[in-house]
């Protein structure tokens, strides 16, 4: 594998968990989905005076009570992957990082003897969202050029240039938390039939997933099915896209609230 490669797969997969992070959270706090509806539209679809999660104000999962979490499979594997990507920054710092104390760019270790609790939990205080980032700033190399300071000496860079073995530590890493984040939401690469048949022509439905595309609905049925949605580019099968499901899920029924 190049090295390029190697980094365009590191960086899309740190910026996959970044997107699903927040999807993550709610589903630790919502009882285990069905198959249908798919969980990310019944969070879509809930009334705008329902309550919103902001994520940036969440602590992360591993430093973090959790009295009555609604979905431990999903729980568990958050913990794992904020664990995961903490000990990579980790390793990535101890081998690259050169910045001083006080910058804001720095890697701060976990010190369990501090008195004080900001310095007890280093930058994993800040969460997995900071961790991704600072992660994929040490793949792509950045602030690895001298720097010159107010006093115009040109001072060592803030960071090293990271070796060739700790960028595939990096992608490895980085690719295993991915699946994990994506398994856990149901967004790895499947195909699960959908427990009712299609309004239109009573055809067998299917849910569609992967882990770069939102999730589809087909139909069994192809042109002898109504649905006043398109067919695939075999013609074999209606699709509901995205944004048709909504649709599907009214005419099954389906009472999207009391799924959520």
């Amino acid at each position: 594998m190049t090295y390029a490669r190697a980094v365009h797969e590191t960086v899309t997969a740190l910026r996959a968990i970044r997107a699903q992070w927040g999807e993550l959270l709610l589903a630790i706090e919502s009882p285990p989905a069905d198959v249908w509806p798919p969980r990310q539209l019944t969070h879509t679809m809930r009334a705008p005076g329902d309550e919103q999660l902001v994520v940036e104000d969440r602590a992360p999962l591993v430093l973090r009570e959790h009295p009555a979490p609604l979905n431990l499979d999903v729980l568990d594997a958050g913990r794992a992957v904020e664990r995961l990507l903490f000990d990579l920054a980790d390793t990535l710092a101890a081998a690259v990082q050169r910045a001083e104390r006080g910058d804001a760019r720095r890697w701060e270790f976990a010190d369990p003897y501090a008195l004080d609790i900001r310095h007890a939990h280093g930058s994993r205080a800040h969460g997995l969202h900071f961790a991704c980032v600072w992660v994929e700033g040490r793949v792509l190399d950045e602030d690895t050029a001298p720097e010159c300071g107010l006093d115009g000496v040109v001072g060592a860079p803030p960071f090293g240039v990271l070796p060739p073995h700790l960028l595939h530590e990096a992608r490895r890493t980085a690719r295993i938390a991915e699946a994990r984040v994506l398994r856990a939401l149901g967004l790895d690469l499947r195909e699960t039939p959908v427990p009712v048949p299609c309004p239109w022509c009573a055809g067998e439905l299917t849910l569609r997933t992967a882990p770069d595309e939102p999730p589809r609905v087909t139909c069994a049925g192809g042109r002898t099915c109504a649905a006043p949605v398109p067919l695939d580019s075999g013609e074999r099968a209606r699709v509901w896209e995205w944004g048709d499901l909504p649709e599907l899920i009214a005419a099954l029924g389906v009472d999207v609230a009391a799924a959520a």
